[in-house]
């Protein structure tokens, strides 16, 4: 079952959390029934995310034997059997889209379908093309504020959607840098920077010219273009949150409140990226840095506040 669990990759579910958007920002977290259908639908998303990972390790298994790092996940060591895999991916999808088909809608049940034919195409081949790889990540963040709105009857802002979708791409394209400057890294180098997990060079690893990339796609990406595009994505996020802020359907423009959450916490994960040259995955830095996790509970008590309390 370690294996198994290990491949699921539970610490990735934090992502899901954005299915809760619909529920809190329509004012229902006090209503017992749709806070109860936002949460089979997390749980939904959790389990076709994971069958998504399995998916995902079954068809890079090969790949992951002659990588330094990836080498030692569960399938690709031989931890976790293959048929137990393809079994496991199997019945967490099926369970995924039955759930919510049978307590939720049909609707949310199709929107989760829907996520894991996408994360399938990603899987096979839309993670190595440039550019795309990134957009389909941000539509499958975008998907899960759907569902979650959906699984309400909720009507998602505009504002707010493209808000997730420009933060979605900011963390796709911050993630695709920390990549590009660890496969940079001279085989010999040994970094000691706060969260940077992978040491080239070190015994026990594969000599360089064994060693195969991380991502086949980081070959089309510089380093300028990729700080360019973070530029853009996180100007557009910010604004788009501000406008959504100004005349927010609830509370107009008291959100403007938790303004100084979300600028804070684009900042720290900049701060983090940039300067402390931070390589952790993107669940492990929003569920573990201080000053993130700050930001996140600033920003759900302030919002919490000015919906639920201030008039």
């Amino acid at each position: 079952m370690n294996p198994l669990l290990t491949s699921m990759r539970p610490q990735e579910w934090v992502k899901n959390v954005l299915v809760f958007a619909g529920v809190v920002f329509s004012r229902q977290f006090d209503d017992g029934a749709a806070l109860a259908d936002a949460s089979i639908t997390f749980v939904a998303f959790c389990a076709i995310s994971s069958a998504g990972y399995l998916f995902n390790d079954l068809r890079d298994r090969e790949h992951d034997r002659r990588h330094p790092d990836k080498r030692s996940r569960p399938i690709a060591s031989g931890a976790l059997p293959v048929e137990t895999a393809v079994m496991a991916a199997l019945g967490l999808a099926a369970f995924a889209i039955l759930l919510p088909a049978a307590t939720v809608s049909a609707e949310v049940a199709g929107l989760v379908a829907a996520y894991a034919l996408i994360t399938a195409a990603y899987s096979i081949f839309l993670k190595r093309l440039v550019i795309l790889d990134v957009m389909t990540i941000s539509g499958l963040f975008l998907l899960r504020v759907v569902a979650g709105a959906v699984a309400v009857d909720a009507t998602a802002s505009e504002f707010l959607l493209v808000c997730t979708a420009m933060l979605a791409l900011f963390l796709g394209f911050t993630k695709r840098r920390q990549e590009a400057i660890l496969e940079q890294t001279p085989p010999d180098a040994h970094v000691e920077r706060p969260g940077l997990t992978r040491i080239p060079g070190t015994p026990g690893r594969s000599e360089p010219d064994e060693m195969v990339t991380t991502r086949p796609v980081l070959e089309h990406y510089s380093l300028p273009f990729l700080d360019q595009m973070i530029a853009m994505v996180t100007a557009t996020a910010i604004l788009a949150y501000i406008l959504y802020a100004v005349d927010s359907p609830f509370a107009g423009s008291k959100m403007l409140a938790t303004a100084p959450s979300v600028l804070y916490g684009v900042f720290r994960y900049l701060y983090l990226i940039y300067d402390r040259q931070d390589t952790r995955s993107t669940a492990a830095i929003l569920a573990r840095d201080p000053g993130v996790i700050f930001a996140g509970i600033s920003y759900i008590l302030s919002a919490f506040i000015v919906l639920y309390v201030v008039d």
